[in-house]
């Protein structure tokens, strides 16, 4: 094949979205006679998107000599400003800051402005925005879009719109920045901007609306970016954030099953090309790890999380508050959230309201109760009042104020039904039961804890189901609490020191049905071991 009909056929295959097609076309016609250098930014597009960012950088250096050579010192700049952004997300930020001072060099000594001003100051604008200056932020931002819509860029436009939607969020705005999520998202889905771009700003946004209790926008935005990436089927850039945010959502709608192994493909797709999903992947299994009570393989995760350079909270300080250590996980998410931004620190109030109640710091835990009430009326969506009603129905429960909890939390587990969050809604269901038992409705009480209980066990969730059926026991219950009879049997004869094959034997069972019994028991009361089973059968009556 010529090197035109291989340039051709490239131009084709990009135009398309056929990454791994258009790299192979316009890898032969390179290796035949050369590439024009906008085709050799084309090249180094599609090995980006294709995982092979190394590669891509080298190509896109070799661009920006071509056009060097060419005299097009505009484009030079532009392709030097890019090879600086794209290493900056591989995290070589020398290197980045290299290329950023080569391209500011050659617009400086340009006599006309052009856009590739605006595109350098988008490390000025991340750098403050994820520095603790949110507002120098917005102002960086604010000029990139200008240079945008200067020069009719959409990609800059649209990436400015983005930057100043994120720092308005993170100055406490959240319902205004939402909205300028929403006007740059229109230009991606409309097809009017360049891969990459549109890919930043999906992943972006998605972000964003999880941070800011957005749940009905971060599905429908998935969604979307789930289509975008499934029509691009050899792209890896973007694919492992993508499967990161299908985890979460997985996980809260309670299909944790698929959460994990979406969390499993993102951290596949972070070695193959996409680091940023390496956070999402491994924080997501760390949270279903977390609430499936295996606590060692959730610090395993948060900890590979961690390596991304995020912090991984505020599930390692519910970690620690699940190891029953109140005292750790208060210094933790107390010390995490004073550092955060305050969309971040938003983000945290839900777990910050739980541990400080669970350390006995009634005081604190209220004013997260105020601050999350606060944020529910400037952007009063639903999982937003959601969070804030359960906060506000455990704080007065805790305060002895059983009354006065019974209504928001009846309205927080209405809201998380609603919105399709089970393990949440079961949550507001025991609360509500322990309301009932305050005010001295046991028969309510029991039905609410039983209603949890099952959900729980439906999850799988071990710990949540043992904190409920340690509440449904009561005094006239058997000590045996939510086991059935033959559980019950079986229990007994665990802590009599009887393995699978003798316990089989003693009832006339066969091993497998004993070893359905044990991990039931297991699971009902939140169990990981016949040592755990045992001395919960002679702590409760169970063994003479």
């Amino acid at each position: 094949m010529s090197a035109e009909t291989g340039i051709d056929q490239g131009r084709s295959a990009f135009q398309k979205h056929r990454w791994t097609e258009a790299y192979e076309n316009f890898r032969e016609a390179d290796q035949s006679g050369g590439l024009p250098a906008a085709d050799l930014e084309r090249l180094a597009t599609a090995e980006i998107l294709t995982g092979e960012s190394t590669t891509g950088v080298e190509t896109l250096t070799r661009a920006h000599e071509e056009y060097l050579v060419m005299g097009d010192v505009e484009s030079a700049a532009r392709c030097a400003g890019w090879m600086g952004m794209q290493l900056m997300f591989m995290g070589e930020r020398a290197r980045a800051g290299g290329w950023f001072a080569r391209a500011q060099r050659l617009v400086d000594e340009q006599a006309e402005p052009s856009a590739v001003q605006g595109l350098l100051l988008l490390p000025e604008g991340l750098g403050k925005l994820y520095g603790g200056d949110p507002a120098g932020a917005l102002q960086a931002f604010s000029s990139v879009a200008a240079f945008g819509q200067r020069f009719h860029d959409r990609d800059l436009s649209a990436l400015g719109l983005l930057g100043t939607g994120q720092a308005t969020l993170m100055l406490g705005h959240p319902d205004k920045g939402l909205k300028m999520f929403d006007e740059v998202m229109v230009a991606v889905t409309a097809g009017e901007l360049s891969p990459i771009p549109s890919g930043i700003i999906y992943c972006a946004v998605i972000g964003n609306c999880h941070l800011a209790f957005d749940l009905e926008r971060a599905l429908e935005w998935t969604a979307a970016l789930d289509r975008w990436c499934s029509e691009r089927p050899d792209m890896v850039t973007f694919s492992g954030q993508c499967q990161s945010h299908r985890a979460e959502l997985f996980m809260l709608h309670g299909a944790w099953a698929e959460a994990l192994a979406a969390a499993a493909a993102a951290q596949g797709l972070s070695v193959k090309g996409d680091p940023q999903a390496l956070y999402g992947g491994y924080y997501q299994q760390g949270e279903v790890e977390r609430l499936s009570g295996k606590l060692d393989d959730a610090e395993t995760s948060y900890r590979q999380a961690a390596r991304s350079g995020y912090e991984p909270q505020p599930g390692l300080a519910l970690l620690w508050l699940a190891r029953g250590n109140a005292q750790q996980a208060q210094a933790m998410i107390r010390r995490a959230a004073a550092a955060a931004d305050p969309a971040t620190r938003r983000n945290m109030l839900p777990a910050l309201v739980e541990i400080e109640l669970a350390a006995s710091d009634l005081e604190a835990a209220r004013r997260g109760v105020q601050e999350l009430e606060a944020l529910a009326v400037e952007c009063p969506m639903p999982m937003v009042q959601a969070v804030a009603c359960q906060a506000d129905g455990a704080v007065r429960l805790a305060a002895g104020d059983a009354t006065g909890a019974l209504h928001p939390l009846r309205e927080a587990w209405r809201l998380w039904q609603e919105l399709g969050v089970p393990y949440e809604a079961a949550r507001s269901r025991v609360l509500i039961g322990s309301a009932c038992r305050a005010l001295g409705d046991e028969l309510s009480a029991v039905m609410d804890f039983e209603a949890a209980h099952a959900e729980f066990l439906d999850l799988g969730a071990a710990p949540a189901a043992a904190w409920a059926a340690s509440l449904m026991r009561t005094g006239s219950q058997t000590a045996a609490g939510p086991l059935t009879a033959r559980e019950a049997e079986v229990l007994r004869l665990v802590a009599a020191g009887g393995g699978n094959r003798a316990i089989a034997a003693e009832l006339y069972l066969s091993e497998k049905t004993v070893a359905r019994h044990i991990s039931n028991i297991f699971l009902k009361l939140g169990l990981s071991s016949r040592a755990a089973a045992t001395s919960y059968a002679y702590e409760h009556g169970l063994v003479g």
